[in-house]
């Protein structure tokens, strides 16, 4: 087989009650609920939280950076193991098309 390219995995993970924040954008204030985390070509992890409006509402799909807290590279970094058990555990034949 010849190579393959693989330019990016990523894992999506819900912030738990007690570790969600608040960020303004364009004057309105946002909780965070969720991150992306994406690993990149060269192994390094990417981060972007989204959430919603605390005023209500569904708001823009907007991403937040995510802040440099310890309780938050933990479950960045668990987040990260977990992906990779399941990526390695998974085969071809459990493949769901979207």
């Amino acid at each position: 087989m010849d190579s393959v390219e693989v330019n990016a995995l990523a894992a999506n993970v819900a912030v738990p009650e007690h570790l969600q924040w608040t960020d303004i954008r364009r004057g309105e204030e946002f909780v965070l609920t969720s991150i992306t985390i994406r690993m990149l070509p060269d192994g390094a992890l990417a981060t972007k939280a989204y959430g919603r409006p605390l005023a209500g509402g569904r708001g823009g799909y907007t991403s937040f950076p995510v802040p440099e807290r310890a309780e938050l590279a933990a479950l960045v970094a668990g987040a990260a193991r977990e992906a990779a058990r399941r990526w390695s555990a998974a085969s071809p034949a459990t493949r769901h098309d979207a």
